[in-house]
């Protein structure tokens, strides 16, 4: 497990320092930096990836399959800083330090004659850590939305088990998996018929939606699957007629990807997950985050971007019933400092209350209150 991630001369960034643990939320506002985290860790999975099935000399690999970060230009911070500690250079370098167990440092060189470039020449301070080879889901804000069909890629979502950046091949992992069993613990779900990961994932989108159940199917003679609903005769719909995703809203299809990689997570699993509150009612968005909770309890490590204190609130319910130890629960709250970004991390105690609430933290319906009643 990832303890702490440091960025040097990344993006927003000229140097932070973020401890991690086995569920951290990064909240704030906009701009300020909490996608950098995601993508620094994505980037190196990405790069590192691609080294090892390509024979390519390892580098920073800027654009690909999970994130699309422009040119070494737009990477480096603007007002970049000496870097003695991570490499004896004059020239500008991007670090990437993880500490797992040990600290492993990458260092990017920037060559200012090649700006443009998308990859950066990088070296490593020693052995890939384990996380580059565990199993991983990394799901962007911009995920699938209702659709008539969806890819059907066996190199994709079977053999390497990967849900897709944007979730485009969920339903063909579930249609391939249906009966996988989710093991017996906090992932398990105690009103689904069965253990298997197609019920459990049932039972899951019914906190979302009461009564809907999913089909996934091939489309034979086609590199397609498709995802059909059906409403158990809930909210006057008729019980035996399906429907398709494009009848349905956006909410369900939005969130089945967040359910089925929260369901398909392992003890050695790293989870990126952004925005997983999206299009969800508040019901929906806190059920939600006892499910991103409950996968952290498995073992499996989270780290989630949120705009949510919905999602905030129900991590902390989650640590007040005892099914997330408080140490294991952290809070990082990003925020502009007219220099640039700073962030302050309140600690959650075994209540469930947090140590400190910061200015701007989740208060705006604290401030629209008092407005109200001036």
């Amino acid at each position: 497990m990832i303890t702490r991630l440091t960025l040097v001369n990344f993006k927003a960034f000229p140097r932070l320092e973020l401890p991690l643990g086995p569920l951290t939320l990064l909240t704030g506002l906009n701009s300020s930096g909490k996608s950098s985290v995601l993508q620094a860790l994505a980037l190196l999975r990405q790069s590192f990836e691609n080294a090892r099935s390509t024979g390519a000399v390892a580098g920073l690999l800027l654009n690909g399959e999970l994130v699309e970060l422009g040119t070494a230009r737009d990477v480096l911070h603007d007002d970049f800083g000496p870097a003695d500690d991570l490499l004896d250079s004059d020239a500008p370098v991007v670090g990437l330090v993880i500490e797992a167990g040990e600290s492993i440092r990458f260092v990017a060189l920037y060559d200012s004659e090649e700006p443009d470039e998308d990859v950066m020449q990088a070296s490593v301070s020693s052995e890939l850590p384990q996380f580059l080879d565990t199993p991983f889901q990394y799901l962007h804000a911009d995920r699938i939305t209702p659709a008539v069909t969806y890819p059907r890629s066996r190199q994709v979502a079977i053999d390497r088990g990967f849900l897709g950046v944007r979730g485009e091949h969920t339903v063909n992992y579930l249609r391939h998996f249906a009966e996988r069993e989710v093991p017996d613990g906090p992932l398990r779900h105690p009103d689904a018929p069965s253990p298997q990961l197609l019920d459990q994932t049932v039972a899951w989108m019914q906190e979302l939606c009461p009564g809907v159940n999913l089909q996934a199917s091939a489309v034979e003679g086609t590199d397609f699957v498709r995802l059909s609903y059906g409403f158990g005769g809930t909210a006057g719909i008729n019980a035996t007629r399906r429907r398709r995703p494009t009848n349905v809203g956006f909410g369900l299809t939005y969130a089945l990807p967040i359910v089925v990689a929260c369901l398909s997570a392992t003890p050695e699993s790293l989870i990126l997950l952004e925005n997983p509150e999206a299009h969800l009612h508040p019901k929906g968005q806190s059920r939600m985050a006892a499910l991103i909770s409950a996968a952290a309890a498995t073992g499996a490590q989270m780290v989630v971007e949120t705009h949510s204190d919905h999602v905030l609130n129900g991590v902390r319910l989650a640590v007040k019933r005892g099914a997330l130890q408080p140490d294991d629960a952290v809070i990082h709250f990003f925020r502009g400092n007219g220099s640039g970004a700073e962030v302050i991390t309140p600690r959650v105690d075994k209540d469930g209350m947090l140590a400190q609430w910061p200015e701007g933290f989740f208060d705006e319906w604290e401030n629209s209150l008092d407005q109200l009643l001036d």
